[in-house]
């Protein structure tokens, strides 16, 4: 009996134990998964801030170009209008100032040309801005492709790294939850097991106290109808004298009636 007290009691030290230890992991496994999480939320937090950086600069870049590309528009139309204002006005000066005696018309004729020359020069240095602003306007339409597709692969990039944040946020809660399913299952087969070592104890006392309390029965029945002096036939068979002797020196007072009182004198 004893021993099976010990064991029982061995049992439910190492049941305490494990609660202890199942309470000390999960502490570790919050505090642990709250530093994780902190140093993670620092270099997304970092990787981030630097993105949206990069992010603004992109737009601030896209935005000086967007306005430089209007202004450059804005010249190409001025250069036009400036040739389509000019150009009427040289064809009505021929006209107009061919009038006149062979003389001045000649001469009329040579600064025609040599007006003629130099508006060709003007023209061909308008036409020349003309092709660099619309080689220009070009490139930076092009540059601005370029940052429109860096931008949107910069979201991307950043939504994927989203998306695996909480995918690994997900799998980690699954993995701990799975974690602690496994000890609560082990806590709870240990309490069964140490609910199951009491009952059969239990039932062990019940039964031998039951096993006793019918002995005695039977014992006090034979006493009492069957054979009063069955004790003194069968203890000097199992004791010894001098046990005898002292079992009788303890019991004899008791047994011994007193009845000198109550005898006439």
């Amino acid at each position: 009996m004893q021993r099976i007290d010990e064991a029982n009691q061995e049992l439910l030290l190492k049941i305490h134990e494990k609660e202890d230890e199942i309470r000390r992991l999960e502490g570790e496994i919050t505090q642990t998964r709250d530093l994780a999480e902190d140093e993670e939320w620092e270099k997304e937090n970092c990787t981030t801030l630097e993105r949206e950086r990069a992010l603004q600069e992109l737009e601030e870049e896209t935005a000086r170009l967007e306005r430089k590309n209007e202004a450059l528009v804005h010249n190409i139309e001025e250069l036009q209008r400036k040739l389509t204002r000019k150009l009427p006005k040289a064809a009505k000066y021929e006209k107009v100032n061919l009038k006149g005696t062979p003389e001045e018309s000649k001469l009329k004729i040579q600064k025609l040309e040599a007006s003629c020359a130099e508006q060709e020069k003007e023209l061909n240095k308008v036409m020349e801005d003309f092709a660099f602003v619309a080689q220009l306007c070009e490139d930076q339409a092009l540059c601005i492709k370029k940052y429109q597709e860096t931008l949107r692969k910069i979201e991307e990039e950043l939504e994927i790294r989203f998306l695996e944040k909480e995918v690994s946020k997900v799998l980690s809660m699954n993995s701990e939850r799975k974690d602690l399913k496994h000890q609560n299952n082990k806590v709870k087969s240990l309490q069964n097991k140490g609910i199951w070592v009491c009952k059969k104890i239990f039932r062990y006392f019940f039964f031998i106290t039951l096993f006793f309390i019918r002995l005695l029965g039977y014992l006090f029945f034979h006493i009492s109808f069957i054979n009063p002096d069955v004790l003194i036939n069968i203890l000097p068979m199992i004791l010894s004298r001098g046990i005898l002797w002292k079992l009788r020196c303890f019991l004899f007072p008791s047994l011994t009636l007193e009845a000198e009182d109550m005898l006439p004198h």
